[in-house]
């Protein structure tokens, strides 16, 4: 997993088969992430998003749950998927 910085405040947490992005920006600290999957979305924790601990597949439905579109993620092909995920 890594964390780097991309642009316009955006930070990136890469896992083995998604990449979760963050713009702390656009944040409206509603809070969907954490309540939908702690282990992945812990503000406590540095880094705060761990992409591989849980299933790629329910971390793009949390992350398609932030009513802010701060969270993104990217899938294994490296499509950029903004807010909810493709059916």
């Amino acid at each position: 997993m890594s964390d780097t910085t991309g642009g316009a405040g955006r930070r990136s947490y890469a896992g083995r088969s998604i990449t979760v992005t963050f713009e702390a920006g656009r944040c409206r600290h509603a809070a969907e992430c954490g309540r939908g999957l702690p282990e992945v979305f812990d503000t406590a924790r540095r880094p705060w998003i761990r992409p591989d601990a849980a299933d790629a597949g329910r971390v793009a439905e949390v992350v398609g749950r932030c009513p802010s579109g701060a969270l993104r993620y990217e899938g294994v092909h490296g499509e950029e998927e903004p807010g909810r995920p493709s059916s």
